[in-house]
Protein backbone atom coordinates (compact mmCIF):
# COMPACT_ATOMS: atom_id res chain seq x y z
CA UNK A 1 0.00 0.00 0.00
CA UNK A 2 1.36 3.42 -0.76
CA UNK A 3 0.34 6.29 1.23
CA UNK A 4 1.21 10.04 0.23
CA UNK A 5 2.07 12.79 3.50
CA UNK A 6 1.74 16.18 2.22
CA UNK A 7 1.30 19.92 3.66
CA UNK A 8 -2.25 21.64 2.98
CA UNK A 9 -0.30 24.92 3.43
CA UNK A 10 2.69 26.89 3.34
CA UNK A 11 4.99 24.28 4.80
CA UNK A 12 6.05 23.65 8.11
CA UNK A 13 2.62 21.91 8.79
CA UNK A 14 4.38 19.39 11.08
CA UNK A 15 5.04 16.70 8.06
CA UNK A 16 8.23 14.91 9.35
CA UNK A 17 6.82 14.22 12.65
CA UNK A 18 3.56 12.66 11.31
CA UNK A 19 5.71 10.61 8.73
CA UNK A 20 7.93 9.82 11.22
CA UNK A 21 4.89 8.07 13.27
CA UNK A 22 3.67 6.01 10.26
CA UNK A 23 6.66 4.97 9.25
CA UNK A 24 6.58 2.46 12.14
CA UNK A 25 3.88 0.27 10.27
CA UNK A 26 6.26 1.30 6.51
CA UNK A 27 8.82 -0.64 4.76
CA UNK A 28 9.90 2.15 3.00
CA UNK A 29 9.82 5.88 3.00
CA UNK A 30 10.56 7.91 -0.21
CA UNK A 31 11.38 11.94 -0.99
CA UNK A 32 9.80 12.61 -4.01
CA UNK A 33 10.43 16.24 -4.64
CA UNK A 34 12.01 19.43 -3.24
CA UNK A 35 15.30 19.79 -1.90
CA UNK A 36 17.70 20.39 1.16
CA UNK A 37 15.50 24.15 0.88
CA UNK A 38 13.00 23.24 3.73
CA UNK A 39 13.34 21.02 6.36
CA UNK A 40 11.49 18.51 8.89
CA UNK A 41 11.66 18.68 12.13
CA UNK A 42 11.80 15.58 14.63
CA UNK A 43 11.33 14.41 18.00
CA UNK A 44 11.92 11.29 18.86
CA UNK A 45 13.80 8.63 21.58
CA UNK A 46 17.06 9.72 20.11
CA UNK A 47 17.16 13.70 20.61
CA UNK A 48 15.57 16.09 18.58
CA UNK A 49 16.47 16.89 14.73
CA UNK A 50 16.14 18.86 11.54
CA UNK A 51 16.35 16.73 8.29
CA UNK A 52 16.59 18.37 4.72
CA UNK A 53 16.70 15.94 2.40
CA UNK A 54 16.95 12.21 4.45
CA UNK A 55 13.34 10.94 4.23
CA UNK A 56 11.59 11.22 7.55
CA UNK A 57 11.57 7.64 8.48
CA UNK A 58 15.39 7.21 8.87
CA UNK A 59 15.60 6.75 12.25
CA UNK A 60 13.88 2.78 12.16
CA UNK A 61 16.42 0.44 11.26
CA UNK A 62 13.31 -1.80 9.36
CA UNK A 63 13.22 0.89 6.70
CA UNK A 64 14.89 1.74 3.42
CA UNK A 65 14.84 5.66 2.53
CA UNK A 66 14.57 6.05 -1.36
CA UNK A 67 15.64 9.40 -2.54
CA UNK A 68 13.22 9.57 -5.81
CA UNK A 69 14.02 10.91 -9.27
CA UNK A 70 11.94 14.10 -8.15
CA UNK A 71 14.40 15.63 -5.90
CA UNK A 72 17.24 18.07 -6.14
CA UNK A 73 19.58 15.91 -4.93
CA UNK A 74 22.44 17.85 -3.14
CA UNK A 75 25.06 15.23 -2.57
CA UNK A 76 27.29 16.93 -0.34
CA UNK A 77 24.37 18.16 2.15
CA UNK A 78 22.71 13.97 1.54
CA UNK A 79 25.82 12.83 3.26
CA UNK A 80 26.36 15.14 6.03
CA UNK A 81 23.36 14.56 7.39
CA UNK A 82 23.39 11.14 7.33
CA UNK A 83 26.71 11.81 9.07
CA UNK A 84 25.27 13.92 11.84
CA UNK A 85 22.41 11.44 12.72
CA UNK A 86 24.75 8.37 12.99
CA UNK A 87 27.18 10.70 15.17
CA UNK A 88 24.20 11.16 17.57
CA UNK A 89 23.73 7.14 18.16
CA UNK A 90 21.33 6.60 15.20
CA UNK A 91 21.99 3.15 13.34
CA UNK A 92 23.72 3.77 9.35
CA UNK A 93 20.16 4.40 7.35
CA UNK A 94 19.65 1.73 4.27
CA UNK A 95 19.72 4.50 1.79
CA UNK A 96 18.86 4.40 -2.13
CA UNK A 97 19.28 7.02 -4.33
CA UNK A 98 17.45 7.15 -8.04
CA UNK A 99 19.68 6.79 -11.11
CA UNK A 100 17.44 9.69 -12.50
CA UNK A 101 18.16 12.29 -10.23
CA UNK A 102 19.87 15.56 -10.51
CA UNK A 103 22.40 17.34 -9.08
CA UNK A 104 22.08 20.51 -7.40
CA UNK A 105 25.54 21.70 -8.42
CA UNK A 106 27.73 24.66 -6.38
CA UNK A 107 27.14 27.04 -9.11
CA UNK A 108 23.28 26.59 -8.72
CA UNK A 109 23.81 27.77 -4.84
CA UNK A 110 25.47 31.04 -6.41
CA UNK A 111 23.14 31.58 -9.30
CA UNK A 112 20.47 31.40 -6.08
CA UNK A 113 22.56 33.95 -4.14
CA UNK A 114 23.56 36.42 -7.23
CA UNK A 115 19.84 36.54 -8.57
CA UNK A 116 18.38 37.53 -4.66
CA UNK A 117 20.97 40.09 -4.64
CA UNK A 118 20.17 41.31 -7.73
CA UNK A 119 16.45 41.62 -7.42
CA UNK A 120 17.00 43.90 -3.73
CA UNK A 121 13.74 44.82 -2.65
CA UNK A 122 11.96 42.57 -5.10
CA UNK A 123 12.99 39.20 -4.15
CA UNK A 124 11.03 36.17 -4.05
CA UNK A 125 12.69 35.49 0.03
CA UNK A 126 14.90 32.38 -1.41
CA UNK A 127 16.54 30.69 1.22
CA UNK A 128 19.60 30.01 -1.47
CA UNK A 129 19.73 26.71 -1.65
CA UNK A 130 20.16 26.48 -5.58
CA UNK A 131 16.09 25.20 -6.04
CA UNK A 132 15.10 27.38 -8.49
CA UNK A 133 18.48 27.82 -10.80
CA UNK A 134 18.30 23.80 -10.08
CA UNK A 135 15.14 23.57 -11.80
CA UNK A 136 15.23 26.05 -14.52
CA UNK A 137 18.45 24.28 -15.45
CA UNK A 138 16.43 20.68 -15.53
CA UNK A 139 13.49 21.92 -17.16
CA UNK A 140 15.76 23.69 -19.79
CA UNK A 141 17.29 20.16 -20.69
CA UNK A 142 20.97 20.85 -19.20
CA UNK A 143 21.12 19.83 -15.80
CA UNK A 144 22.76 16.55 -14.45
CA UNK A 145 21.35 13.39 -13.55
CA UNK A 146 23.04 11.25 -11.56
CA UNK A 147 23.34 7.94 -14.37
CA UNK A 148 25.77 10.09 -15.85
CA UNK A 149 28.19 10.61 -13.38
CA UNK A 150 29.10 7.03 -14.87
CA UNK A 151 29.86 8.40 -18.68
CA UNK A 152 33.43 10.70 -18.20
CA UNK A 153 34.07 11.05 -22.03
CA UNK A 154 30.20 12.65 -21.75
CA UNK A 155 30.62 14.80 -19.21
CA UNK A 156 34.02 16.30 -20.18
CA UNK A 157 32.03 17.86 -23.48
CA UNK A 158 29.07 18.36 -21.27
CA UNK A 159 30.48 20.45 -18.74
CA UNK A 160 32.62 22.89 -21.42
CA UNK A 161 28.73 23.13 -22.64
CA UNK A 162 27.42 24.20 -19.50
CA UNK A 163 30.46 26.72 -18.73
CA UNK A 164 30.17 28.60 -22.01
CA UNK A 165 26.03 28.88 -21.34
CA UNK A 166 26.56 29.94 -17.80
CA UNK A 167 29.58 32.29 -18.11
CA UNK A 168 28.10 34.32 -20.30
CA UNK A 169 25.20 35.46 -17.45
CA UNK A 170 28.14 35.37 -14.93
CA UNK A 171 30.05 38.19 -16.98
CA UNK A 172 27.40 40.64 -18.40
CA UNK A 173 24.33 39.84 -15.81
CA UNK A 174 26.21 38.99 -12.39
CA UNK A 175 29.88 40.75 -13.18
CA UNK A 176 31.18 37.49 -11.13
CA UNK A 177 34.05 35.14 -11.61
CA UNK A 178 33.76 32.71 -14.42
CA UNK A 179 33.43 28.52 -13.87
CA UNK A 180 35.86 26.41 -15.23
CA UNK A 181 34.68 23.02 -17.20
CA UNK A 182 37.78 21.13 -14.63
CA UNK A 183 36.35 22.59 -11.43
CA UNK A 184 33.13 21.50 -12.16
CA UNK A 185 34.62 17.65 -13.62
CA UNK A 186 36.29 17.90 -10.20
CA UNK A 187 33.17 18.49 -8.64
CA UNK A 188 31.18 15.69 -10.37
CA UNK A 189 33.64 12.97 -10.01
CA UNK A 190 33.71 13.85 -6.16
CA UNK A 191 29.81 13.27 -6.36
CA UNK A 192 30.34 10.17 -8.23
CA UNK A 193 32.44 8.61 -5.44
CA UNK A 194 30.07 9.58 -2.56
CA UNK A 195 26.54 8.81 -4.23
CA UNK A 196 27.97 5.63 -6.07
CA UNK A 197 27.13 2.71 -3.73
CA UNK A 198 23.55 3.94 -3.30
CA UNK A 199 22.71 4.19 -6.78
CA UNK A 200 19.46 1.92 -7.94
CA UNK A 201 16.99 2.39 -10.23
CA UNK A 202 14.24 3.26 -8.12
CA UNK A 203 11.09 3.15 -10.37
CA UNK A 204 12.11 -0.62 -11.14
CA UNK A 205 12.72 -1.06 -6.88
CA UNK A 206 9.46 0.39 -6.08
CA UNK A 207 7.70 -1.29 -8.48
CA UNK A 208 8.94 -4.37 -7.21
CA UNK A 209 7.79 -3.02 -3.73
CA UNK A 210 4.37 -2.71 -4.56
CA UNK A 211 3.80 -5.52 -6.21
CA UNK A 212 5.48 -7.44 -3.03
CA UNK A 213 2.51 -5.70 -0.86
CA UNK A 214 5.33 -3.50 1.16
CA UNK A 215 3.73 -0.19 2.78
CA UNK A 216 5.38 2.82 1.17
CA UNK A 217 4.83 6.37 2.57
CA UNK A 218 5.60 9.19 -0.24
CA UNK A 219 6.69 12.01 2.39
CA UNK A 220 6.25 15.47 0.21
CA UNK A 221 7.79 18.91 1.55
CA UNK A 222 6.29 22.10 1.65
CA UNK A 223 2.62 22.41 1.11
CA UNK A 224 -0.33 23.19 -1.16
CA UNK A 225 0.45 26.73 -1.57
CA UNK A 226 3.86 26.67 -2.38
CA UNK A 227 2.91 24.32 -5.81
CA UNK A 228 3.85 26.27 -9.05
CA UNK A 229 0.80 25.54 -10.68
CA UNK A 230 -1.87 25.82 -7.59
CA UNK A 231 0.15 27.37 -5.26
CA UNK A 232 0.22 31.50 -4.64
CA UNK A 233 2.26 32.04 -7.82
CA UNK A 234 5.20 33.43 -7.85
CA UNK A 235 5.99 33.25 -4.29
CA UNK A 236 6.00 29.36 -4.78
CA UNK A 237 8.19 26.57 -4.64
CA UNK A 238 10.20 24.92 -8.19
CA UNK A 239 8.42 21.47 -8.14
CA UNK A 240 4.65 20.21 -7.35
CA UNK A 241 4.38 19.88 -3.43
CA UNK A 242 0.98 17.78 -4.21
CA UNK A 243 0.60 13.94 -3.74
CA UNK A 244 -0.31 13.72 -7.54
CA UNK A 245 3.91 14.60 -8.43
CA UNK A 246 3.97 11.53 -5.90
CA UNK A 247 3.63 9.37 -8.63
CA UNK A 248 5.95 11.33 -10.86
CA UNK A 249 8.64 12.00 -8.46
CA UNK A 250 9.01 8.46 -7.03
CA UNK A 251 8.11 6.80 -10.76
CA UNK A 252 5.14 4.99 -9.59
CA UNK A 253 1.58 4.61 -10.61
CA UNK A 254 -0.60 7.00 -10.14
CA UNK A 255 -3.63 4.38 -8.98
CA UNK A 256 -0.72 3.01 -6.08
CA UNK A 257 -1.62 6.14 -4.03
CA UNK A 258 -4.38 4.86 -1.54
CA UNK A 259 -4.41 7.17 1.32
CA UNK A 260 -3.50 11.24 1.37
CA UNK A 261 -2.58 12.28 4.55
CA UNK A 262 -3.01 16.03 4.40
CA UNK A 263 -1.17 17.71 7.82
CA UNK A 264 -2.43 21.11 8.48
CA UNK A 265 -1.55 23.28 11.49
CA UNK A 266 -4.18 24.35 14.10
CA UNK A 267 -3.07 27.61 13.58
CA UNK A 268 -1.27 29.08 10.29
CA UNK A 269 2.51 29.79 9.56
CA UNK A 270 4.58 31.34 6.94
CA UNK A 271 8.27 31.57 6.03
CA UNK A 272 9.10 33.81 2.95
CA UNK A 273 7.16 36.45 1.18
CA UNK A 274 3.69 36.48 -0.19
CA UNK A 275 -0.31 37.08 0.59
CA UNK A 276 -0.87 35.42 4.33
CA UNK A 277 -4.87 36.40 4.70
CA UNK A 278 -4.84 35.78 8.47
CA UNK A 279 -1.34 37.23 9.74
CA UNK A 280 -0.88 38.25 12.85
CA UNK A 281 1.16 41.04 14.12
CA UNK A 282 2.79 42.33 17.16
CA UNK A 283 2.15 40.80 20.92
CA UNK A 284 -0.14 38.58 19.37
CA UNK A 285 2.22 37.04 16.19
CA UNK A 286 5.52 37.35 18.77
CA UNK A 287 3.63 35.04 21.92
CA UNK A 288 1.85 32.87 19.33
CA UNK A 289 5.29 31.76 17.85
CA UNK A 290 7.21 31.87 20.88
CA UNK A 291 5.03 29.13 22.12
CA UNK A 292 4.26 27.59 18.53
CA UNK A 293 6.17 24.09 17.21
CA UNK A 294 8.61 23.11 20.01
CA UNK A 295 11.13 25.41 20.87
CA UNK A 296 9.53 28.19 18.68
CA UNK A 297 8.55 28.80 15.22
CA UNK A 298 11.97 29.32 13.44
CA UNK A 299 12.46 27.98 10.19
CA UNK A 300 14.42 24.23 10.37
CA UNK A 301 16.45 25.28 7.09
CA UNK A 302 17.14 28.59 7.43
CA UNK A 303 15.96 29.77 11.31
CA UNK A 304 14.17 32.60 10.16
CA UNK A 305 10.94 33.43 12.25
CA UNK A 306 7.95 32.43 10.47
CA UNK A 307 4.92 34.97 9.76
CA UNK A 308 2.17 33.72 12.68
CA UNK A 309 -2.11 34.00 11.72
CA UNK A 310 -4.58 32.04 12.97
CA UNK A 311 -6.20 29.04 11.38
CA UNK A 312 -7.29 29.73 7.65
CA UNK A 313 -10.07 27.68 6.68
CA UNK A 314 -10.09 29.20 3.09
CA UNK A 315 -6.82 28.42 2.48
CA UNK A 316 -6.88 24.75 4.13
CA UNK A 317 -9.75 23.94 2.08
CA UNK A 318 -8.43 24.45 -0.90
CA UNK A 319 -4.97 22.76 0.05
CA UNK A 320 -7.12 19.58 1.29
CA UNK A 321 -9.03 19.58 -1.84
CA UNK A 322 -6.14 19.97 -4.22
CA UNK A 323 -3.97 17.33 -2.79
CA UNK A 324 -6.57 14.63 -3.75
CA UNK A 325 -6.93 14.62 0.64
CA UNK A 326 -8.40 11.27 1.99
CA UNK A 327 -7.26 11.84 5.66
CA UNK A 328 -6.60 15.59 7.46
CA UNK A 329 -3.82 15.35 10.49
CA UNK A 330 -4.05 18.27 12.57
CA UNK A 331 -1.13 19.62 14.59
CA UNK A 332 -0.17 21.54 17.25
CA UNK A 333 -3.38 21.73 19.05
CA UNK A 334 -1.59 21.93 22.44
CA UNK A 335 -0.32 25.39 21.49
CA UNK A 336 -3.56 27.11 21.63
CA UNK A 337 -4.23 26.15 25.28
CA UNK A 338 -2.98 29.68 26.54
CA UNK A 339 -6.05 31.55 24.42
CA UNK A 340 -9.19 32.96 25.82
CA UNK A 341 -10.27 33.14 22.45
CA UNK A 342 -9.22 31.28 18.97
CA UNK A 343 -10.26 33.60 15.63
CA UNK A 344 -10.42 31.43 12.61
CA UNK A 345 -10.66 32.61 9.38
CA UNK A 346 -13.31 31.73 7.54
CA UNK A 347 -14.10 33.83 4.34
CA UNK A 348 -11.82 36.60 2.73
CA UNK A 349 -13.76 39.68 1.82
CA UNK A 350 -12.56 41.11 -1.94
CA UNK A 351 -13.63 44.28 -3.12
CA UNK A 352 -16.45 44.17 -0.79
CA UNK A 353 -17.49 40.57 -1.45
CA UNK A 354 -17.32 37.33 1.26
CA UNK A 355 -15.62 34.25 -0.89
CA UNK A 356 -14.44 30.81 1.35
CA UNK A 357 -12.82 29.86 -2.38
CA UNK A 358 -9.12 30.55 -2.44
CA UNK A 359 -8.29 32.76 -5.40
CA UNK A 360 -5.27 33.39 -7.58
CA UNK A 361 -2.29 35.87 -6.29
CA UNK A 362 -3.98 39.11 -7.27
CA UNK A 363 -6.74 38.88 -6.06
CA UNK A 364 -5.05 37.28 -2.68
CA UNK A 365 -3.01 40.21 -2.42
CA UNK A 366 -6.65 42.47 -1.80
CA UNK A 367 -7.98 39.91 0.37
CA UNK A 368 -8.82 40.74 4.05
CA UNK A 369 -9.75 38.05 7.24
CA UNK A 370 -13.66 37.40 7.79
CA UNK A 371 -13.11 35.95 11.66
CA UNK A 372 -15.13 33.99 13.41
CA UNK A 373 -14.00 33.47 17.00
CA UNK A 374 -14.29 30.16 19.11
CA UNK A 375 -13.78 29.62 23.03
CA UNK A 376 -10.51 28.30 24.07
CA UNK A 377 -10.29 25.55 26.78
CA UNK A 378 -7.41 27.32 28.59
CA UNK A 379 -5.46 24.14 29.77
CA UNK A 380 -2.31 22.20 28.61
CA UNK A 381 -4.07 18.73 26.88
CA UNK A 382 -0.61 17.21 25.85
CA UNK A 383 -0.50 13.49 27.28
CA UNK A 384 -4.19 13.39 26.25
CA UNK A 385 -4.77 9.71 24.09
CA UNK A 386 -8.15 9.74 23.60
CA UNK A 387 -10.04 11.89 21.70
CA UNK A 388 -13.31 11.81 24.13
CA UNK A 389 -10.62 12.97 26.75
CA UNK A 390 -10.04 16.32 25.60
CA UNK A 391 -11.75 19.41 26.96
CA UNK A 392 -15.13 19.93 25.34
CA UNK A 393 -13.91 23.36 23.94
CA UNK A 394 -10.85 21.81 22.15
CA UNK A 395 -13.14 19.40 20.58
CA UNK A 396 -15.49 21.99 19.58
CA UNK A 397 -12.83 23.70 18.22
CA UNK A 398 -11.91 20.24 15.93
CA UNK A 399 -14.99 19.78 14.77
CA UNK A 400 -15.79 23.25 13.43
CA UNK A 401 -12.98 23.41 11.45
CA UNK A 402 -13.14 19.44 10.53
CA UNK A 403 -17.15 20.37 8.70
CA UNK A 404 -15.74 23.81 7.02
CA UNK A 405 -12.65 22.06 5.64
CA UNK A 406 -14.74 18.93 4.18
CA UNK A 407 -12.35 16.63 4.79
CA UNK A 408 -11.64 13.92 8.05
CA UNK A 409 -9.20 14.58 10.66
CA UNK A 410 -8.98 11.65 11.47
CA UNK A 411 -4.96 12.22 13.52
CA UNK A 412 -4.77 15.28 16.35
CA UNK A 413 -1.43 15.96 17.38
CA UNK A 414 -1.48 17.38 21.12
CA UNK A 415 2.59 17.47 21.63
CA UNK A 416 6.27 17.40 19.69
CA UNK A 417 6.94 13.68 20.36
CA UNK A 418 6.00 10.69 18.16
CA UNK A 419 3.24 9.46 20.51
CA UNK A 420 1.80 12.59 20.95
CA UNK A 421 -1.09 11.47 18.98
CA UNK A 422 -4.94 11.00 19.27
CA UNK A 423 -6.85 8.91 16.73
CA UNK A 424 -10.01 9.68 15.86
CA UNK A 425 -13.41 8.42 14.27
CA UNK A 426 -12.04 4.67 14.70
CA UNK A 427 -8.96 4.89 12.13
Amino acid sequence: MVNAIVGANWGDEGKGKITDMMAKEADIIVRFQGGANAGHTIVNDYGKFALHTLPSGVFYGHTTSVIGNGVALNIPVLFREIQSIVDRGVPKPKILVSDRAQMVMSYHILFDQYEEERLGGKSFGSTKSGIAPFYSDKYAKIGFQVSELFDEEALKEKTERICETKNVLLEHLYHKPLLKPEDLMAELMEYKEMVAPYVCDVSAYLWDAVKAGKDILLEGQLGSLKDPDHGIYPMVTSSSTLAAYGAIGAGIPPYEIQKIITVCKAYSSAVGAGAFVSEIFGEEADELRRRGGDGGEYGATTGRPRRMGWFDLVASKYGCRIQGTTDVAFTVLDVLGYLDEIPVCTGYRIDGEVTTEFPTTAKLEKAEPVLEVLPGWKCDIRGIRRYEDLPENCRNYVEFIEERLGFPITMVSNGPGRDDIIYRNGK
